[in-house]
């Protein structure tokens, strides 16, 4: 009995030592790294992005502002801001969006090397929503960024941003043109035409960086994004590089660009629509100014009654904002125009001079 017992027992551990032993076996060939795959050459596409970054990259910084606000007591508080903006010239001047640099008192840029370099502010267009600042020490073989044209872009076209979201400096998303000549609202009253909108993800941070072309050219500054939640996940705007173009060159020289105007603010478009009217709605007249001196008057809100709708430009129908902005962009600065309003239902044509409102 004890031979058949302990022959049982005998057999029972060799059993448990061979499932151990394959157990252990199978977990440690399941362990083992796995072969890797050859991938082969990179897509063209993929190449030429690469490229596009590596060569683009360097030109794009990212910029930190500091600004005192009052906090509670009477004390100060600093608030700190972010954005991007890219290498204009050689001479170290920095183009970026005016609201990434308004009020700041303290600038500082990181450049692609990693250096942060403090910055002085040279001038700005609000109603562009573009500034440039001056790096105070001018590093060696800094390479400013290529220009392209807007004038000439088409929908559906690829395009890239660079910029810092979130503080994540160095990024990089691709995109299309999904509409060109959009109106983009920036100063109180003002707006850029002929924006390039983009489905090219833009998030917080993105601010002032470059929008480029399938060359790496600049062809427009992003600058803002519709999203109810604040995300990528909506629809991007940049102001078109003609414009930049034709704005910073003042910037640098004189620090701001005479913008055209008459001195008045208008309700949106879409407020104008609630309201079923056509052309442009003048909400307020801005005292002192030259649509103030020719007698044009704004929405009563005491007694509720509308006042002028401009309708006409030198005998040219204005039917939105972006149309009043494009016709009024064309005269100089102290040239009379005629403006044909309507109010209560009746016509009338005032004599107005063009106004530097920037």
């Amino acid at each position: 009995m004890n031979k058949n017992r302990n022959f049982w027992i005998f057999l029972i551990i060799l059993v448990v030592l061979a499932t151990v032993y394959q157990t252990y076996e199978r977990r440690h060939i399941d362990s083992a790294p796995r072969i890797i795959e050859p991938r082969g050459e990179l897509a063209g596409f993929e190449r030429t992005t690469i490229a596009l970054f590596e060569n683009s990259a360097p030109s794009v910084v990212y910029i930190f502002t500091e600004n005192a606000v009052a906090g509670f007591f009477g004390t100060s508080q600093i608030r700190q801001g972010a954005g991007s903006g890219f290498l204009w010239d050689d001479m170290g001047h920095i183009v970026t969006n005016f609201h990434v640099v308004q009020g700041a008192q303290r600038i500082q840029v990181r450049m692609d090397s990693g250096e942060a370099i403090d910055a002085t502010f040279v001038g700005a267009s609000p109603n562009q929503d573009l500034a440039v600042v001056r790096l105070r020490k001018v590093p060696p073989g800094i390479q400013p960024i290529p220009l392209g044209r807007s004038s000439d872009l088409k929908t559906g076209q690829a395009v890239f941003a660079i910029g810092n979201p979130y503080g994540l400096s160095r990024t990089l998303t691709t995109g299309i043109i999904s509409a060109l000549n959009r109106r983009l609202p920036t100063a109180e009253g003002s707006d850029v035409t002929n924006a390039i909108q983009t489905d090219a993800a833009i998030n917080p941070g993105n601010s002032g960086g470059p929008l480029l072309d399938s060359a790496g050219r600049l062809i427009g500054v992003n600058t803002s994004i519709i999203s109810g939640s604040g995300s990528s996940a909506g629809i991007g705007f940049a102001v078109p590089v003609d414009v930049v173009n034709a704005v910073v060159p003042q910037l640098i020289t004189h620090g701001k660009v005479p913008h055209p105007g008459i001195g008045i603010i208008v309700l949106s478009e879409e407020a104008a629509a609630s309201l079923g009217q056509t052309g442009v709605v003048i909400d307020r007249v801005l005292p002192g100014s030259e649509a103030d001196s020719a007698g044009l008057a704004g929405i009563d809100y005491r007694r509720r009654i509308l006042g002028d709708i401009i309708i006409e430009i030198q005998g040219r129908k204005v039917k939105n904002i972006t149309e009043f902005t494009r016709y009024i962009e064309t005269f100089e600065i102290g040239q009379t125009v005629e403006i044909t309003v309507q109010r209560n239902g009746q016509r009338r044509t005032l004599s107005v001079t063009i106004m530097d409102i920037s």
